[in-house]
């Protein structure tokens, strides 16, 4: 998985090249005029280099904030494993920032409105808010961090399954430049289906590694991951910073590249030569 050049940066130096030789008409507009990075390029972590196109793995760890004690051993996890950021955690903007600094790619973990009764937190998105209160916590929430190349869905069955609330939510994120992850918490979500028909870039998880918070369960599911991964070439995983996930990542990734795999940030698996696949695993939420 080689790093790629973004193609507003690539046709920025083809411009700058063309004008340091003379060979550009005088006058003559930069590309970037009209070709400029999204918010998801600009933001995004360079991918490791890949020579041998190992298949590729990326971490998000959910729900970051919340439980202050757990944040230091969090942001302490390998550099590629991305960070999704709850907006009402305490101190979410710091937070944000020194995930970056510490080199890891965030996100920002959205609340939406599950099936049950479980409660999604202050501000969730839910199917029966009106136009205008919709509008008012969705950019409140997108308000709380910078930096962060996407969104994925904090709970949420309820909501990605309503095609009016993510045809709005999407029609903003794709205004913003920003990825959406679809996190598959219910087998009914609309949100991939919409996000490609609005040209939104998208990814769906593949596997929930912590749903039962033992230490054997995440071990296998990391093992699931690894099988994901080998058979289309990339799997996307969502962990939540428990312990027990912290200390299996923090011991699996120690010998991952000498098992056959990359780690890499969130939106290295947007490469296009990648086909995007429907099948997940997991749980209701």
């Amino acid at each position: 998985m080689q790093p790629l050049i973004q193609p507003a940066l690539r046709l920025s130096f083809i411009w700058l090249w063309l004008a340091a030789f003379g060979w550009l008409q005088p006058g003559a507009a930069e590309p970037l005029a009209t070709v400029r990075p999204q918010a998801w390029e600009r933001y995004a972590v360079a991918a490791p280099l890949n020579p041998m196109r190992l298949p590729a793995i990326a971490i998000v760890i959910d729900d970051v904030g919340v439980n202050v004690r757990q944040v230091e051993a969090t942001l302490a996890l390998p550099a590629q494993i991305t960070i999704a950021v709850l907006p009402y955690a305490p101190n979410a903007a710091q937070l944000a920032r020194e995930a970056r600094a510490r080199g890891h790619e965030v996100m920002l973990h959205l609340p939406m409105q599950p099936l049950g009764a479980e409660n999604p937190g202050p501000h969730a998105l839910t199917v029966s808010l009106s136009p205008a209160e919709f509008d008012r916590r969705l950019a409140w929430n997108l308000a709380q961090l910078d930096g962060y190349v996407g969104v994925n869905n904090h709970m949420g069955s309820r909501l990605t399954s309503d095609r009016p609330a993510m045809t709005k939510l999407l029609d903003e994120l794709r205004r913003r430049g920003l990825l959406f992850l679809d996190s598959r918490t219910g087998p009914r979500s609309v949100g991939t289906e919409i996000s490609r028909s609005k040209g939104v870039p998208n990814l769906q998880r593949d596997i929930f590694l912590d749903h039962v918070i033992t230490p054997e369960n995440i071990r296998r599911q990391l093992q699931l991951t690894e099988v994901v991964a080998r058979r289309n070439g990339f799997a996307i995983a969502i962990g939540h910073p428990h312990p027990a996930t912290l200390a299996a990542l923090n011991r699996w990734a120690l010998d991952l590249e000498a098992r056959g795999f990359k780690l890499a940030p969130l939106s290295a698996m947007l490469n296009p030569e990648r086909p995007l696949r429907s099948a997940a695993l997991g749980s209701v939420r």
